[in-house]
């Protein structure tokens, strides 16, 4: 069962509603009990079954920043056990601010890849999203595509679309250039490839997807679901847009890395009161069952082999996933908002 609180009811309904709330939830659930208490940012309806196959789930909802703090001023008496969030980048910030505690065991050590969680056990990646490449049909010849670098090239000038340099999946995306190319190759790629703007950054990952589609720029950076979701929609202004707009994954010709991934994970809370539930949960993310449903109900990549995708995603062909540890996404993210701002990205 999966009690939830809402976003809005947490942090808008008012002071006392949102104590009120906070205080009724369990700080510890008995011995036997698969009862925990989810902070999580992934706001996808379709997690609720996720929840309801493990036991008593009560959820709490808002953005990663908000829960964040949230934990922060609830300290010691947080009845938190874990927090599930979007983005490596952001599981790094609650790892800085000391929220996680560390946790091994041999079904985590065996199902989840050493490059898609912490060195250290402090979170866990479940599902996996790769940031691609969209291009205008009309404009773009997708032989003339190739790694996320050559968008620098003087070719693309005045064609790229992509949102802001705040933004958390692109700030990882920069991060993973750093990661691998050091700080002084990544600073001339994005010299290049900020001069190849089609207009200023806005929107989120869908209106990059939509403005390629109405020729504002020839090719968009967003995260792979996205354009799923559009495919899949009954609207026909959508289908419209689908058949504007290919996708294409960078970074995975011959003798290059592979496409660049992220994840969402968990991990367990310094001060949770129901451990033994949160680390059991933590394994039921890395169920063959729960690997499925994530794959299916939200078009992600599960994190363990051999999980059927979805298959409209899986019509784009394979993921050739780069290998690159994904805790270095959050580990150069201050660098990565550094060199964006100093070569224009705003």
């Amino acid at each position: 069962m999966t009690t939830k609180i809402s976003r809005r009811t947490f942090f808008v309904g008012g002071t006392a509603l949102t104590a009120l709330v906070v205080a009724n939830l369990p700080r510890r659930a008995s011995a036997q009990s698969r009862s925990i208490n989810l902070y999580s940012s992934r706001h996808y309806d379709t997690d609720d079954a996720i929840y309801d196959a493990f036991g008593e789930v009560n959820l709490i909802e808002a953005s990663s920043e908000e829960l964040i703090e949230r934990i922060q001023s609830e300290g010691a008496n947080s009845p938190a056990d874990l927090l599930l969030t979007v983005d490596a980048g952001r599981l790094w910030r609650a790892e800085q601010a000391g929220l996680f505690q560390p946790v091994r065991t041999p079904k985590l050590d065996e199902r989840i890849p050493d490059n898609l969680r912490h060195p250290d056990g402090l979170w866990y990646g479940f599902t996996q999203r790769a940031r691609v490449l969209y291009y205008n049909r009309d404009r773009v010849n997708p032989a003339d595509l190739s790694t996320y670098e050559a968008l620098a090239d003087p070719k693309w000038r005045g064609k790229i679309l992509v949102r802001t340099s705040s933004n958390v999946y692109n700030l990882s995306l920069t991060a993973s250039r750093i990661a691998i190319h050091g700080e002084s190759e990544t600073r001339r790629w994005l010299e290049g490839f900020v001069s190849n703007f089609a207009r200023e950054p806005e929107s989120n990952d869908t209106g990059q997807i939509r403005a390629c589609a109405a020729g504002v720029g020839d090719v968009a950076i967003a995260n792979s679901y996205y354009y799923v979701r559009l495919q899949k929609s009954d609207d026909p202004a959508d289908q419209e847009v689908v058949e504007k707009v290919g996708f294409f994954f960078p970074n995975t010709g011959s003798g290059e890395r592979g496409t660049m991934v992220n994840i969402s994970g968990a991990g367990v809370l310094q001060n949770a009161p129901n451990r033994e539930a949160a680390i059991a949960f933590l394994e039921h993310l890395a169920s063959d069952e729960i690997q499925g449903e994530f794959a299916q109900a939200n078009n992600e990549y599960p994190v363990v082999s051999g999980i059927p995708i979805d298959p409209i995603l899986a019509s784009h062909g394979d993921l050739q996933p780069d290998p690159l540890n994904v805790a270095d996404l959050g580990r150069y993210q201050p660098d990565s908002a550094r060199l964006m701002d100093e070569a224009g990205w705003r």
